[in-house]
């Protein structure tokens, strides 16, 4: 082998073993970037846990974030809070798999699609112990679910649709997305309450993708095709929202009855105007405490129950307090 031939295999091995490194580097950063990095800091903490949520920036999702934060701190484990921007099963999947790869002591995360999340599940689950939240991934080996009943809160939304409107309606649905877990029983709860309503129809059944925007393209679009629509549901912490920004615009406040999910401020501020009659209430705050009270207790080898289910209600104008500078116009 000539001098040349050495010296290129040597240089193409040297910057292999460089490239490999820093991939391996900044892979682990990707899920290590809330970590204390001074020096025994990671020592004072007991264990370090990934929350992975559906959307980093949506508020539904923060108040889950605040739960489990306040959960670790009380506790003295890390948590780190990772996942996509934007609604993405790839970078949610990624996520997963990158959080097991830096070997942390537990993840949280949704199980959003039985054919995408349940093989990750079952592949992570032998090193990783992992507890599915929101969202159950109930055909995987995860260790615990905690959160709603999504079949139950659709169908608490779809009676108190048939009492509001005495059992008459046009309904259009808008949901987050068609693949989901807990989006698809929303909506099967909500037909399953509606079913045998004589005078209650489904119109049409719409994706948002978790986007207030297109959340209000779909409603806009929907009463354009539909004017005969005279009430919306909607599956996700935003679509509630963007329904009611079209109603306003569209001017249809009087004859448009909205059932949302969520409490989010907007949500709220809906209801006081009278656009939006009511909400499924959930516990994000305590679905994200209580599951890092669970994988603690897991992995300090007590008993830890495979399913529970956090309070839902509906909430509608009447029951929101009625402050004294405030004046609520009353639904029509």
């Amino acid at each position: 082998m000539s001098k040349w031939s050495v010296f290129a295999y040597t240089s193409l091995s040297f910057f292999f073993v460089i490239s490999c490194t820093m991939a391996v580097f900044y892979g682990y950063k990707v899920i290590a970037h809330h970590v204390p990095q001074e020096p025994g800091k990671l020592e004072d903490y007991r264990y370090h846990f990934v929350l992975v949520p559906e959307e980093l920036d949506n508020e539904y999702w923060r108040l889950v974030e605040k739960g489990a934060r306040k959960a670790a701190e009380e506790a003295g484990v890390v948590l780190e809070y990772a996942g996509p921007n934007q609604a993405s099963i790839d970078e949610h999947l990624e996520t997963i798999e990158k959080a097991a790869a830096s070997k942390v002591d537990g993840i949280i995360t949704q199980g959003l699609s039985d054919e995408q999340f349940t093989p990750l599940i079952n592949k992570v689950v032998g090193k990783t112990p992992v507890i599915t939240i929101d969202t159950d991934a109930a055909n995987s080996e995860r260790v615990a679910y905690i959160g709603t009943d999504n079949y139950y809160a659709g169908y608490l939304a779809g009676r108190a649709l048939v009492k509001d409107l005495n059992g008459k309606a046009e309904v259009a649905i808008i949901t987050g997305n068609f693949y989901a877990n807990h989006q698809i029983q929303r909506v099967n709860g909500f037909k399953a309450a509606v079913g045998s309503e004589k005078n209650i129809r489904i119109i049409d059944v719409e994706e948002s993708e978790i986007s207030r925007v297109k959340a209000a393209e779909k409603a806009y679009q929907i009463l354009k095709e539909h004017p005969n629509v005279t009430a919306f549901y909607g599956t996700s912490a935003l679509d509630a929202i963007g329904i009611a920004q079209v109603v306003e615009m569209m001017q249809r406040q009087g004859d448009i009855y909205v059932m949302g999910f969520d409490t989010l401020p907007e949500t709220l501020d809906y209801m006081k105007n009278g656009t939006i009659q009511g909400t499924v209430v959930q516990e994000p705050f305590e679905m994200g405490y209580k599951s890092v009270r669970m994988m603690i207790d897991l992995l300090e080898g007590r008993e830890v129950p495979p399913l529970v289910h956090t309070d839902t209600k509906i909430l509608r104008k009447a029951d929101l307090p009625i402050s004294s500078q405030e004046q609520i116009r009353e639904v029509h």
